[in-house]
């Protein structure tokens, strides 16, 4: 929450991708969690289409996605992940 309120008016956001399948337990979640983000959800669980699509074997996974769809960082939280938005976003 701390990132994306940091650097949402910088050309950075985040979607959330739901691996749920009972879309009543989903939307509780969103809303207990207090996420202001976009979340996306098929509800068909591991065989989500972007789960398939970047080959999400596990859970938490987060995925710094360029405008372009390719990869640029796997897995990075906190100070790590501030400091590769901030390399990025200053280019």
């Amino acid at each position: 929450m701390r990132t994306f309120n940091k650097y949402k008016d910088k050309n950075f956001t985040v979607l959330g991708v739901s691996l749920d399948e009972e879309k009543d337990e989903w939307l509780k979640a969103i809303a207990k969690d207090e996420l202001k983000w976009t979340q996306v959800s098929d509800l068909k669980g591991w065989e989500n289409e972007v789960a398939q699509k970047y080959k999400i074997t596990s859970i938490p996974r987060n995925l710094l996605v360029g405008p372009d769809g390719k990869i640029i960082a796997k897995d990075l939280r906190g100070d790590d992940l501030d400091a590769k938005l901030e390399e990025i976003l200053a280019k």
